[in-house]
């Protein structure tokens, strides 16, 4: 006679946590379409991360939708963290905030 099971095996996922970002700012290479849309079409882009965010075209690179985006998914950082990011490295700002959204959509989380 088997002895009675009192512990159920339990699944669990695991997800990247919410306040986090998803790539590190220069992290290009882990999504080279990402990059290379930011290379040779950085307002396309920008209007690609604005539309995500259902914003004016306009906003798509600036320091503010950055803003948004962080305290929306809760990622720490200040409004100086943004615009010096945001002004020292637009391009890497925004490839950051297009790849989170993509990762964050397929995690089913934006």
């Amino acid at each position: 006679m088997n002895p009675p099971v009192m512990m159920q095996p339990q699944v669990v996922i695991l997800q990247p946590q919410r306040g986090q970002w998803q790539t590190e700012l220069c992290d290009c290479c882990s999504d080279c379409g990402v990059c290379f849309c930011g290379m040779f079409c950085f307002q396309c882009l920008g209007c690609q991360v604005a539309a995500d965010m259902n914003e004016c075209c306009l906003c798509g690179t600036s320091m503010a939708i950055r803003s948004v985006y962080r305290t929306r998914y809760g990622i720490p950082g200040s409004l100086c963290d943004d615009f010096c990011t945001v002004l020292c490295c637009p391009l890497c700002a925004l490839c950051q905030l297009r790849r989170d959204i993509k990762r964050r959509r397929e995690l089913g989380i934006f």
